[in-house]
């Protein structure tokens, strides 16, 4: 049973995400969906983990990274609810508003 939920908002970054490194290597974004998806599997595993970003949201959202990928989420829920998933490098603070 998946421990996880990715919101609709999470779900088209997700895809956004890969389509995006697919067009330049679709290896690579074969490797970073695995990668992506094994670090959501670790959250549900172990809620918690991660950091919060006390200067970004005052939402009880924990970050985890992957390469340089934000994975924003919710422990306090069950299954843990996957808010976001983005570059960070984007400016994260109107993301967390939507």
């Amino acid at each position: 049973m998946k421990r996880y939920r990715l919101t609709p908002r999470a779900q088209i970054e997700l895809t956004n995400i890969i389509q995006y490194i697919a067009r330049r290597s679709p290896q690579n974004a074969i490797k970073v969906f695995d990668e992506l998806r094994n670090a959501m599997r670790k959250l549900a595993r172990t809620p918690g983990i991660g950091h919060k970003r006390e200067n970004l949201t005052d939402r009880p959202v924990f970050f985890w990274s992957v390469y340089s990928y934000l994975i924003v989420y919710r422990a306090d829920r069950r299954p843990i609810e996957i808010l976001h998933i983005v570059h960070g490098a984007q400016d994260i603070k109107p993301i967390l508003r939507r």
